[in-house]
């Protein structure tokens, strides 16, 4: 066990975890605190309510709690450990949420992996949170759980593996791009990864105009005429891969301008770094260990690397998005998170590097820079309010 495991299994030790409930209206010391808090006073609120269901959004926390919901089936670099050992990480992500963008959120850790089950828990949870995070849910069917419940559900459902990688990697690629004096309608990329990070950038990419896409699972590139391609490998090569190219990642790879790696570590080597076209972008996200080390892709020719670790630079971390982008559409009393609210996010991060600030190592801002998700929730509201 390394130091910071270490350090962080103590804490959460002695924490007994990592969130508590705080109580907004104060210490309760006499009778009539109470029957302000509680009851009786508390049933006006409740009449309120009954007379008219929007006075929920005005009388309780609700239009700023959001619930964030897994199973426990794909948590980053450790896979399928079930709900209970999903906890810690959920907790995280709620302290994040508050961290960054003062939102309240609550771990909902689900003891079924049936998508049915996920589908009809969510809905009926939806009277108490003004916002879905689905977090660490497995591909395929984390795609459609988000598809289904954003149709039965009038509040924002955002499965950040999926959206929130997504948002980021943008971000870093327009920043990018001004360095290296390219087009993103004239450029090829190569992407390692058919789950929900990789399905979801190859998607915003299109959305923000990339020239082609080439996506590698394990078995190689996918094109439209490979067999046994599920649903959703089939709709991304029906929309990618606009010369058809056949063979491995290493074919992807050739003549690339920009490699993005959300997948598994190691499968880069030096001769694939090589093969890709001047001023290439490395974005290899794997954690812990990356698809290719960032000294082994420079010395390969690369010219901007990213990778989704804190001690390297250019790291491409999700904090940077949603945060922001569930405050924005908090406070804009949004139903749902469109495609134009998440490219809002992805310019509203990278245009937080300032123009004489931006350089090979310096493309994207750190997760810890409070700026990002106060511009992100301004960008996101001023979207869903157009």
């Amino acid at each position: 066990m390394d130091s910071i495991s270490e350090e962080s299994l103590k804490l959460h030790k002695e924490k007994k975890g990592k969130i508590t409930i705080s109580n907004k209206f104060g210490a309760i010391k006499t009778a009539h605190d109470l029957s302000i808090a509680y009851t009786p006073g508390v049933a006006e609120a409740c009449r309120q309510i009954s007379k008219n269901k929007e006075n929920v959004w005005k009388y309780t926390s609700r239009g700023n709690l959001i619930a964030v919901v897994s199973d426990g089936t794909a948590v980053l670099g450790l896979g399928d450990i079930g709900p209970e050992a999903a906890m810690p990480v959920m907790e995280g992500k709620c302290i994040l949420f508050k961290e960054f963008a003062d939102v309240d959120a609550f771990p909902i850790c689900l003891s079924t992996k049936n998508t049915e089950e996920i589908i009809n828990v969510v809905k009926l949870l939806e009277p108490t949170f003004g916002g879905i995070n689905l977090e660490d849910i497995s591909a395929p069917r984390c795609f459609e759980i988000e598809r289904r419940l954003k149709k039965i559900m009038q509040i924002p459902i955002f499965h950040d593996d999926q959206h929130g990688t997504a948002v980021v990697v943008l971000a870093a690629l327009i920043n990018a791009l001004k360095i290296v004096n390219k087009k993103i309608e004239d450029i090829s990329i190569a992407i390692s990864g058919t789950g929900a990070a990789g399905t979801a950038v190859a998607k915003m990419l299109l959305s923000a105009n990339v020239g082609d896409i080439i996506i590698c699972d394990r078995k190689g590139i996918v094109h439209k005429n490979r067999d046994n391609l599920n649903d959703a490998k089939k709709e991304i090569a029906s929309i990618t891969n606009k010369s058809d190219k056949k063979g491995l990642l290493e074919d992807a790879m050739k003549d690339a301008d920009v490699f993005i790696g959300v997948s598994a570590p190691g499968i880069v080597s030096c001769e694939m770094v090589k093969s890709m076209k001047r001023d290439a972008i490395v974005f290899a996200m794997a954690n812990p260990v990356p698809e290719i080390m960032p000294d082994l892709a420079k010395g390969a020719g690369a010219r901007i690397i990213g990778t989704g670790r804190s001690d390297f630079e250019n790291q491409i971390n999700n904090v940077l998005a949603f945060p922001g982008i569930f405050r924005g559409a908090l406070d804009a009393k949004a139903k749902q998170i469109t495609e134009d609210m998440k490219l809002a996010a992805a310019m509203a991060i990278a245009n937080t590097i300032a123009p004489d600030e931006l350089n090979e190592n310096n493309i994207i801002p750190s997760p810890l820079n409070r700026k990002v998700a106060v511009d992100v929730a301004e960008a996101v509201k001023l979207a869903a309010k157009h």
